[in-house]
């Protein structure tokens, strides 16, 4: 499964062999073994633009989730999942709020952002959101087992 991550942005404490072998290991536990995923962290300067550009929000944001699997498609492009861009300093500072380490939080993005990839949406409706969080949760009590 090839899962390309991108660093566009320093921050102590993610680490790109980690945030890789998460992907992995998420695309794994939703049988999405063949997908590729591209992940890439970059600034709050880079999501603002891109926020902007394709959400109309004129605001950086901490995730944001480029679907391949909607609307046409082309033959040959079956195993591309999309991409998932994260705003390392919008994660620095939710991590530094709810007192975790930068990892964590990205790693939390990065769970938000590939279920956003296979279509989960908490803007669609309470119990859509309901759904989303508790794959969330799954997703999360996943990689923290294999960690130990």
């Amino acid at each position: 499964m090839p899962v390309s991550v991108i660093r566009r942005c320093r921050r102590s404490g993610v680490r790109v062999a980690h945030v890789r072998a998460d992907a992995r290991t998420l695309l794994r536990a939703l049988q999405e073994d063949r997908a590729e995923l591209a992940v890439s962290l970059v600034d709050d300067a880079e999501i603002h633009r891109l926020n902007h550009d394709y959400r109309g929000k004129d605001r950086p944001t901490d995730v944001l989730a480029f679907a391949m699997r909607e609307g046409e498609r082309i033959a040959g492009d079956e195993t591309v999942l999309g991409d998932v861009v994260i705003s390392l300093e919008t994660a620095a500072r939710h991590a530094h709020r709810r007192r975790v380490s930068d990892a964590d939080e990205v790693r939390a993005l990065l769970i938000h952002g590939i279920l956003h990839l296979l279509g989960y949406d908490h803007e669609r409706s309470p119990a859509e959101a309901r759904r989303m969080k508790a794959m969330e949760r799954r997703l999360r009590a996943l990689l923290e087992r294999r960690e130990k």
